[in-house]
């Protein structure tokens, strides 16, 4: 019995493994494919009211995809944070002074966590009469596999993704977390 569980325990580790693999691959390869439409998820602001280096980083991925005709439209999805400041206003604001014309970005206030931005996302497309074929998302690198899942069980044919250029020691763990959440969204 105990060389059974000592063969179950070490499977689902190398499960574990592979799969984180396959979610750091993912994440990590951007797909520079035409979009209609790109969503920016989310992310802490800082006390002074700008986005904060991670937030940033995301933000600049959205504008070099605009300016390289990636993108048409740019939705800019998250919440009020601790700070006290509409995540969605500030990266419009940022997208808009570095020249994304204010037409070109649509505000999601209410984009408080992955699902919550999909669903706010397809809701927004339908809105403006926009497509549904395809879409890309952009976020930190552990963060797409789970998002494309999210915006794929909202119908969205194709997910491309579109990794933020910021790396630090936290997304060790961020990309361990990953595994469990991504088949929380994939089950429930």
């Amino acid at each position: 019995m105990r060389k059974i569980v000592i063969i179950l325990i070490g499977l689902a580790f190398t499960f574990f493994v592979i799969h984180t693999i396959v979610i750091i691959i993912d994440g990590l390869t951007d797909e520079d494919e035409r979009s209609e439409v790109g969503v920016v998820l989310g992310n802490k602001v800082n006390e002074d009211g700008t986005p904060s280096p991670r937030l940033q980083a995301r933000l600049d991925k959205a504008y070099n995809l605009y300016i390289n005709n990636l993108l048409d439209t740019i939705i800019v999805s998250g919440g009020v944070g601790r700070e006290g400041y509409d995540e969605a206003v500030v990266m419009k604001a940022y997208l808009i002074e570095k020249g994304v014309p204010e037409t070109s970005v649509i505000t999601d206030n209410n984009g408080y966590n992955t699902r919550m931005t999909a669903e706010n996302s397809l809701e927004i497309v339908q809105q403006h009469d926009l497509s549904t074929d395809n879409i890309t998302v952009i976020t930190q690198f552990f963060h797409i596999s789970r998002t494309k899942l999210a915006m794929k069980q909202q119908g969205f044919e194709e997910v491309y993704g579109g990794h933020a250029e910021y790396f630090e020691w936290r997304d060790i763990y961020s990309t361990i977390r990953e595994f469990p959440a991504f088949y929380k969204y994939l089950i429930f």
